[in-house]
């Protein structure tokens, strides 16, 4: 305490539950401005990833199912989650099977952007499954092997 006064420094304790606690002589102030902007510079560096949702329907025709593929693309590209839900009215609870295929055949559109974080689940009234961008290993990875098939295919 007598040293840290006469530096004009303050006594911190860095580690309180170690044997003995661990105390250091510094300017507490400055200490605290230079952690803070640390946090702010980790928080700018941060992607926040938001969820994007797409809706289908049963019966949606291959030709919008491709332009909402299009639409989905664009979000995974940009670093979101893409959330492709279908909701089943009246009757159509009993074609619940149909909508599974439906959802399938869309995800099968995003299969190169981005992957399935699980199988389609249906809750209530609404099926719903999650897609998440892949990531550069991922699509390296992808690459590696669609190069690979290519010179086996053209070595024979």
């Amino acid at each position: 305490m007598a040293k840290a006064a006469e530096a004009n420094m303050d006594l911190v304790n860095i580690s309180p539950n170690a044997a003995p606690p661990v105390c250091k002589i510094m300017d507490y102030g400055k200490y605290r401005y230079e952690q803070q902007k640390k946090d702010k510079e980790a928080k700018k560096k941060q992607k926040t990833m938001e969820v994007k949702e797409i809706r289908l329907g049963i019966f949606t025709e291959a030709h919008d199912l491709e332009t909402k593929a299009t639409t989905a693309v664009k979000f995974l590209r940009g670093g979101d989650k893409v959330k492709v839900s279908m909701r089943f009215r009246g009757r159509e609870m009993g074609h619940i099977d149909q909508g599974r295929q439906s959802m399938l055949r869309f995800c099968e559109m995003l299969a190169e952007e981005g992957t399935m974080e699980k199988n389609p689940v249906l809750e209530g009234r609404n099926m719903s499954v999650t897609i998440a961008p892949k990531t550069e290993k991922e699509r390296e990875k992808a690459a590696k092997a669609a190069r690979k098939a290519a010179e086996e295919t053209a070595g024979e």
